[in-house]
């Protein structure tokens, strides 16, 4: 059975399970500094840091952010030796039902077959793309922005909230003021 649990030290084997789960299956440019991801896991109440579980098994990691009218994913990812087997979309479908509020992600752009198929993935667990011009702002300094679509799962509306989802996302994830 699917469940998160959520890691609230770096001190910590689920943690050190995590941060390299999110090394391996993220480049380096579309996550913060590990120090900083450290200290948000302990101290910033409204970012959950998570291992999936399936019964006793960690098998992926999931991040999120709850804001006022909407959860945030930031990062999500199998392990890399369990993907295809079905974990991705049971995990989505527990989370849609575990998160009370509407839930938005990022996405790259449809460019290549892989994020075409991300995409398709996602649509099909019920989330909807928002082709709204959209571009994530970089975790590090010298890192340039990133073209990104918004797919969110949930009653908002692309052309009433996206720059109210924008902005939360851009301040509270990226610290853009």
């Amino acid at each position: 059975m699917i469940r998160l649990q959520r890691i609230c030290s770096s001190k910590s084997e689920q943690y050190l399970f995590m941060e390299n789960l999110l090394i391996k299956s993220f480049p380096p440019e579309e996550y913060r500094a590990l120090k900083e991801l450290r200290t948000y896991t302990e101290k910033k109440n409204n970012f959950y840091n998570n291992i999936i579980y399936d019964d006793d098994n960690p098998i992926g990691l999931l991040t999120y952010w709850e804001f006022k009218d909407f959860f945030y994913i930031e990062h999500f990812a199998t392990d890399p030796s369990l993907r295809n087997n079905g974990y991705g979309s049971r995990t989505l479908e527990y989370v849609c039902k575990l998160l009370s509020q509407p839930i938005v992600l990022e996405v790259e752009y449809p460019t290549e077959e892989l994020s075409q198929r991300r995409i398709s993935f996602y649509q099909r667990q019920g989330f909807t793309l928002w082709e709204n011009n959209y571009q994530q702002p970089p975790y590090k300094q010298g890192d340039k922005f990133i073209p990104m679509y918004l797919m969110v799962h949930g009653s908002l509306n692309a052309q009433q909230d996206f720059e109210k989802v924008k902005k939360n996302i851009h301040n509270e994830v990226y610290g853009l003021k």
